[in-house]
């Protein structure tokens, strides 16, 4: 089967979220389970397009209104990721450090999107199923069911994986001009509350819709940021399939970022090994349990509770923790949490922004990592910490509610309710009087790092899809 994934981000290519850890590893395991994968993403001024070396497979010019636009694409010659990977180079648009945040954001990914159809049209072979990734990808299936220009790929199956439903692409009809020629008796599937709703577009027109984990696609059903009813529509085509991790990247014995390697025979001491380095670096007490957050810093994922929580959990616990916060986003929260240094010297620090090697390092030095999110569709940091043998504190939502169960429960985790800093902080004081009992605590660690959160399982869910929806053509 030959599948091509489309997205805005793939690791290690671009990162932002969860999103890149997915395309990143999924395509992987598809392909080694004997499948053709190519995977479509932007060309970002990155790093990972500096070091690499591409060959130009094919060029031409997106029509956007009266605005022309020349792209190229361009694939990785060595296929070092594990799967064919293709940037669309467009050089007016992308050539940008960030993969959002810009006031053309729409003009680039409408653009992305018919510069990648116009490059299949012209292969030789079509794909047997698109597999597109978020709102960035959504008008795709329209295009190709709609879009004269890209009858070719009429009976070809699409099918959408919703990452976070929060974010739609919306944008007005004004705009309608940037759509290639189709028929306007279908224009009516492009609205969604009087404007072009991206990722409803692609929910409607796709065989098949996926969210990241089971319970999500159980939320979006009453909570999905004005498409709940579009959701329980389309419940009959949709599926749940929780996301798995890329084990080869994330595994404690062999990850090149950590200084040193540790397994479930040895993870104790390989811990606090690890554990004795991160707190030299940000002056804390290696003997203290360690509370961490890595993540981006917005209300979704609870991050303006933590500047509350972690000053009252200090306070409370007499500065007998440390809590280290890495992340980036919201400037007031951002200010909040560096705004306590100067009060838990020595107890609590933060590094502002976003370091892959240091992530690496907190999950396998911290004792507990922090994630009291309102909205968690999947969560990855999560299965990495329990990887690494980090004991996950978790809000129940989304994903976190299919893969961490509460210790009192004889789970791998600690669990609240809601997203309070009374809850943060009541299973902040579980977490310490766990952390006393270190027989219990190696229990737990040892259960984490013992649980299969590979991608096989998810991706044969994948491939399963895909032949339900091949199948119905």
């Amino acid at each position: 089967m030959e599948i091509f994934h489309i997205s805005a981000e793939c690791y290690p290519v671009a990162k932002v979220g969860g999103l890149a850890d997915v395309v990143g590893a999924l395509p992987k395991y598809q392909s080694n389970a004997g499948h053709k994968l190519r995977v479509v993403m932007p060309c970002y001024e990155t790093k990972f397009r500096d070091e690499n070396e591409f060959e130009c497979v094919h060029w031409g010019a997106v029509q956007l209104g009266n605005f022309s636009f020349p792209f190229s694409v361009l694939k990785e010659k060595t296929d070092k990721l594990g799967f064919e990977l293709y940037l669309i180079e467009i050089p007016e648009l992308f050539d940008r450090k960030d993969v959002y945040g810009y006031e053309d954001d729409i003009e680039r990914f409408v653009s992305f999107q018919i510069a990648t159809l116009d490059w299949i049209i012209g292969r030789e072979t079509m794909p047997n199923v698109v597999n597109c990734h978020d709102h960035h990808t959504g008008l795709i299936p329209f295009m190709m069911q709609n879009c004269h220009k890209y009858h070719k790929l009429f009976n070809t199956p699409s099918m959408i994986t919703i990452h976070n439903g929060l974010y739609q692409g919306k944008f007005s009809f004004e705009k309608l001009n940037y759509f290639p020629e189709f028929d306007l008796g279908h224009v009516k599937i492009l609205e969604w509350d009087n404007c072009i709703n991206s990722l409803a577009v692609g929910v409607k027109c796709a065989a098949a819709v996926t969210t990241v984990s089971p319970s999500y696609l159980n939320e979006i059903n009453y909570s999905a940021n004005g498409l709940e009813s579009l959701f329980n529509l389309v419940r009959y085509k949709s599926k749940g399939i929780l996301n798995g991790i890329d084990v080869q990247v994330w595994d404690p014995a062999k990850d090149k970022m950590l200084e040193k390697n540790y397994s479930v025979s040895n993870f104790e001491k390989g811990k606090q090994q690890n554990k004795e380095i991160l707190c030299t670096l940000f002056n804390l007490d290696p003997t203290k349990p360690l509370f961490s957050f890595i993540g981006r810093l917005w209300d979704e994922k609870g991050g303006d509770l933590l500047p509350q929580a972690s000053a009252l959990a200090l306070s409370e616990n007499y500065k007998e923790i440390n809590i280290l916060i890495l992340g980036s986003g919201n400037v007031n929260i951002e200010n909040q949490l560096n705004s306590l240094l100067v009060d838990y010297k020595g107890n609590y620090n933060t590094f502002i922004g976003y370091n892959e090697e240091l992530a690496h390092l907190i999950y396998a030095g911290a004792d507990f990592l922090l994630m009291p999110s309102r909205v968690e569709p999947c969560g990855l940091n999560q299965m990495y910490s329990l990887r690494y043998g980090t004991i996950p504190i978790v809000r129940r939502t989304g994903g976190l509610k299919d893969t961490v169960i509460d210790f009192g429960d004889n789970g791998n985790g600690i669990c609240h309710d809601q997203s309070s800093v009374g809850d943060i902080c009541y299973s902040i004081q579980r977490a310490v009087s766990l952390y006393k009992d270190k027989e219990q605590l190696n229990q737990i660690r040892k259960k984490g790092m013992s649980t299969d959160h590979s991608w096989e399982k998810a991706s044969q869910e994948y491939i399963e899809m895909y032949n339900l929806i091949l199948n119905k053509i």
